[in-house]
């Protein structure tokens, strides 16, 4: 089972976000269950439960994981592919964000396409590698840090921007034969401290959205 997986195919998308299915992805993420097994968990007949399990199945979301034999029945024991699941911007290709439309580094919309397209690329990316058996080079940092005022964020930005630009001007090499070219996406925006429902402090509504 893989950690994540990202989901790209708009039908795929359609059959995860089913709450049904949804629901018994979760069930599937936590070990391998039957139909019946998991008829009572859910509260719906083994035959519904089957019926889903198999649309799960034909999307690549669920797997086999093995047989049983119990009384009279063999009973298949299905597992998620993967622990949890991603969609990609990918799924709604006409309508996904592009980060190229416009560019406004201060703008928390331009932030939330560059993470779509962070999502799609790399989705992408693990899909070509998987099939190919390569592994992928990748690397991300992720921290926090509190500011004492606006104004040492804006400092501090400012100061990151420049470190950044210093190091592709000494590492890049556009010319150079067989190289690769690599996407550099840096964030920084307020910690989600509460998923529950409690918004984040904000500050005034005159910076860029």
């Amino acid at each position: 089972m893989l950690d994540v997986t990202v989901i790209e195919d708009p039908e795929a998308a359609a059959v995860s976000l089913d709450p049904v299915r949804a629901g018994l992805l979760a069930e599937l993420a936590a070990g391998p269950a039957s139909a019946a097994m998991l008829a009572g968990k859910v509260g719906l007949p083994r035959q519904k439960v089957n019926y889903h399990l198999k649309a799960l199945e034909r999307h690549g979301l669920v797997e086999l994981a093995g047989e049983r034999r119990k009384g009279n029945v063999t009973e298949r024991l299905m597992r998620a592919t993967a622990a949890s699941y991603v969609i990609s911007p990918l799924a709604l290709a006409s309508v996904q964000p592009d980060p190229d439309r416009f560019r406004d580094q201060l703008s928390a919309r331009w932030l939330l396409a560059l993470g779509a397209r962070l999502v799609s690329d790399v989705g992408s990316l693990i899909t070509g590698a998987a099939k190919a058996r390569k592994r992928l080079a990748t690397y991300a940092l992720d921290g926090e840090v509190r500011f004492a005022s606006a104004a040492d964020r804006a400092a501090f930005v400012q100061e990151l921007t420049a470190g950044v630009n210093a190091l592709i001007r000494k590492y890049g090499a556009p010319d150079a034969e067989g190289g690769r070219d690599h996407r550099i996406v840096v964030a920084v925006h307020p910690t989600v401290k509460d998923r529950t429902g409690t918004a984040p402090e904000l500050d005034s509504p005159q910076e860029s959205q």
